[in-house]
C-alpha cells in the first residue's frame, strides 16, 4: 500500500496513530518500505519530502481561546491527506530530543525551570507568554527530536527535503528563555545537531513567520558559522529585528534583518528573498537549509498584518531549493511555526509542500 494508494481517512490515521517509519543513522527504511515491503527507496526524480507528524505534538494543549491550538496539525494532515500530495510524502518517526540535545541551545538552568513549570502543573512558564499544560514537556522534546530525525535522514540521503509539522514552535525561545508560544528552539537544536553530529560547518536559517524570531538570532548571533535571516513585520511582536541588527564578534555579518510594516504584501517579501537573501547566501555557501516557516505571514491570519500568498510561498521555498542545490547537495528541512488561520495554514503548507518535492 503505497501513499498514493491510501485513502484520505487512512492516511490521516496512519500518520495520526501509530509511529510507522524509523530513521537509523545513515538508515534508509521508509513508511513505503514498512507498509509495501517495497525495499527501494524513490529514486531522486520523485522527490518525495519527509513529512515528521506525531498525535503526541496535539497534547500540548493551551487555554481553550489560545491561536496555537492542536487543531493547527489537523488543518495541515487534512491538507496533506490530498492524494497528489500524500504521493511525495515519506514518514519520518520523529523520536524525542535528550536534555543533552536541548543543552546545544539552552542553558542548564532554564532546562530545569521549564520542566518544573511544566511538572509543577503550572499554566504558563514562568519565564514569559507560553502556555504550558502537563504534557507539554513531552511534545516540546518530540519537537525538537522530530527535527533532529529529519537532520539524520537528510543527511542520510534517504530524502532530500522534509517538512516538520509539528507544535509547540520554537522561534522565540532564546537560550534561557521560553516565549511567544515556544518552549525550545527547534531550529537551532537541529542547527547546532548538525554541525555537532554530522560535522557540517556551515548552516542557512531562513524565517519568513511575521513575527521576528528573537531567540534563534539570539542562539546565533556571535556566530559566524550560521547565517540567520528573516523577514517579518515591524513594529510588531518581539520587537527585535531590525535591520541594524546583523551579528556580532565573529558572527558580524552572519545576521540579515528585513523588516517590513504592516501591509507588505508578497511581492516584497519575495524580492528580499531574490535580491537580498540569494546574493549572500552565494557567498557563506551553506551545506545545510532550515525554513522556519510561519504561515501567519499569509494573507488573512488573525495575528499579522502581511499578505503573503499561497503561490508566493511556494516562490520563496523554491528560492531556498535553489541555494540548496548550488551548496548544500538540496538538504532543505522546514520547520512549523506559526500560521493561526485554519483554512489560511492549510493552503499553505500545501503550496510549500509542493514546492520542497520540485
Amino acid at each position: 500500500m503505497a501513499f498514493m494508494s491510501v485513502s484520505r481517512r487512512s492516511f490521516l490515521k496512519l500518520l495520526g496513530a501509530v509511529p510507522v517509519a524509523a530513521w537509523g543513522v545513515g538508515g534508509r527504511h521508509s513508511l513505503l518500505h514498512a507498509f509495501a515491503g517495497d525495499s527501494q527507496m524513490p529514486s531522486k526524480k520523485t522527490a518525495r519530502v519527509g513529512l515528521v507528524h506525531s498525535p503526541i505534538y496535539k497534547k500540548h494543549v493551551p487555554h481553550l481561546s489560545h491561536p496555537e491550538r492542536p487543531q493547527r496539525l489537523d488543518a495541515i494532515m487534512e491538507a496533506l491527506a490530498a492524494p497528489e500530495l500524500a504521493a511525495l510524502l515519506v514518514a519520518v518517526q520523529p523520536r524525542p530530543a535528550t536534555e543533552a540535545e536541548i543543552r546545544l541551545c539552552h542553558s542548564a538552568d532554564y532546562v530545569r525551570q521549564a520542566k518544573r513549570d511544566i511538572q509543577s502543573g503550572a499554566e504558563t512558564l514562568s519565564t514569559g507568554d507560553t502556555d504550558v499544560c502537563r504534557d507539554s514537556l513531552e511534545a516540546a522534546l518530540l519537537a525538537a527530536g522530530g527535527v533532529l530525525a529529519a537532520v539524520d535522514a537528510v543527511v542520510a540521503g534517504a530524502v532530500e527535503t522534509a517538512f516538520c509539522a509539528l507544535r509547540p514552535p520554537g522561534h522565540h525561545a532564546t537560550p534561557d528563555r521560553g516565549m511567544g508560544f515556544c518552549i525550545f528552539n527547534n531550529v537551532a537544536i537541529a542547527a547546532r545537531y548538525a554541525q555537532k553530529k554530522h560535522g557540517i560547518a556551515r548552516v542557512l536559517i531562513a524565517d519568513w513567520d511575521v513575527h521576528h524570531g528573537n531567540g534563534t538570532q539570539e542562539t546565533f548571533y556571535e556566530d559566524g558559522s550560521v547565517f540567520f535571516f528573516s523577514t517579518h513585520q515591524s513594529p510588531w511582536y518581539p520587537g527585535t529585528g531590525s535591520a541594524a541588527e546583523t551579528g556580532r564578534g565573529a558572527g558580524k555579518g552572519a545576521t540579515l534583518n528585513c523588516p517590513f510594516p504592516a501591509g507588505t504584501d508578497g511581492e516584497r517579501i519575495v524580492a528580499a528573498f531574490r535580491e537580498k537573501l540569494l546574493p549572500v547566501a552565494n557567498a557563506f555557501k551553506p551545506e545545510l537549509v532550515l525554513i522556519s516557516a510561519g504561515f501567519d505571514s499569509r494573507h488573512g491570519d488573525p495575528l499579522g498584518m502581511f499578505h503573503i500568498r499561497d503561490e508566493q510561498f511556494a516562490e520563496l521555498t523554491a528560492i531556498l531549493r535553489q541555494i540548496a542545490g548550488e551548496h548544500a547537495n538540496g538538504k532543505v528541512i522546514s520547520v512549523l511555526e506559526g500560521g493561526y488561520s485554519l483554512e489560511g495554514l492549510a493552503a499553505a503548507s500545501a503550496a510549500h509542500v509542493r514546492a520542497l518535492a520540485r
